[in-house]
């Protein structure tokens, strides 16, 4: 996945740019933007990419994406399907950091949104929000400009005081990321999330980069405070929970899928990883999808 920045502002010239979606699939590119995303998800079902988490998304969740953070939502398969009836829904708001102007976020009463906004470097993905916020995103669109951004400071203010949230990216992605003018991590970044579910060996990666292996080993756990092989493998078990809670596959064939050699190191791996087997993160987790 070539990660591609792309330009939100808005063509009204306003703070606020307010969009429903309702494609046949949403837009299948790994990007990257300076606005802020507040995203609720109508219709639609595949895997969310947000930094270095790799997760299964459907109908109803609510993540709001802070600002230059790699994202892209990427429909189940069957949304590209020649004859696919099916739609992708979804809201998307996006906004700067300042959109109100940034002395006016350093308001002593508006600590709380500046902080959730900082949060928002991560991704954070709501859980078991209300109806009635879902329903004011709904109609966010119809207001007036000026009504738009009391609105969404009023929906920023309800979603800081959810007690129920994921942070979705690492905090050693997302800080690489944005100090690195280093054009290496970037196509490190870039070939990982293309080949994962491929056997992939530092070596390869640092001849990639043009490094020897050790020089490779020692820049990368520098950065990220850990070796190679644990963020690959965080990536593919990332990537192996989805599949798990897809259920279409047999946890065998999904350890495969994931890049991995055999069925003794995914397990191992995976259990290093999220603390528990794959078969218990099935059981644990299926009952929310």
């Amino acid at each position: 996945m070539k990660l591609h920045l792309l330009d939100r502002s808005s063509v009204a010239n306003t703070s606020i740019t307010v969009s429903q979606n309702n494609y046949k699939n949403f837009l299948k590119v790994w990007h990257f933007h300076e606005e802020l995303e507040l995203v609720y998800i109508i219709k639609s079902t595949g895997t969310r990419f947000v930094g270095d988490s790799i997760e299964k998304f459907e109908a109803g969740e609510v993540v709001l994406i802070g600002k230059n953070v790699p994202h892209m939502w990427l429909n189940d398969e069957v949304y590209f399907e020649k004859n696919s009836t099916l739609t992708a829904q979804a809201v998307s708001v996006h906004f700067k950091d300042n959109f109100v102007g940034q002395e006016f976020l350093s308001l002593p009463e508006l600590q709380p949104v500046a902080q959730l906004l900082k949060k928002a470097a991560q991704g954070i993905k709501f859980n078991h929000i209300k109806d009635n916020i879902k329903n004011e995103l709904i109609n966010l669109h119809s207001l007036e400009p000026a009504l738009k951004i009391t609105r969404i400071i009023e929906l920023l203010c309800k979603l800081e005081q959810q007690q129920n949230y994921t942070l979705l990216s690492s905090n050693g992605f997302i800080n690489t990321f944005h100090k690195s003018e280093n054009k290496r991590l970037n196509i490190i970044y870039e070939y990982v999330y293309q080949n994962f579910h491929t056997q992939i060996s530092s070596k390869d990666v640092a001849l990639l980069v043009n490094m020897n292996a050790s020089s490779f080993s020692r820049f990368f756990k520098t950065i990220h405070r850990k070796p190679f092989t644990r963020f690959l493998n965080e990536i593919r078990i990332g990537f192996a929970c989805k599949m798990l809670l897809e259920n279409k596959e047999s946890i065998t064939s999904i350890a495969y899928a994931c890049g991995f050699g055999n069925i003794s190191n995914f397990n191992r791996q995976f259990k290093i990883i999220k603390d528990e087997s794959p078969s218990s993160f099935l059981s644990q987790h299926r009952k929310h999808f």
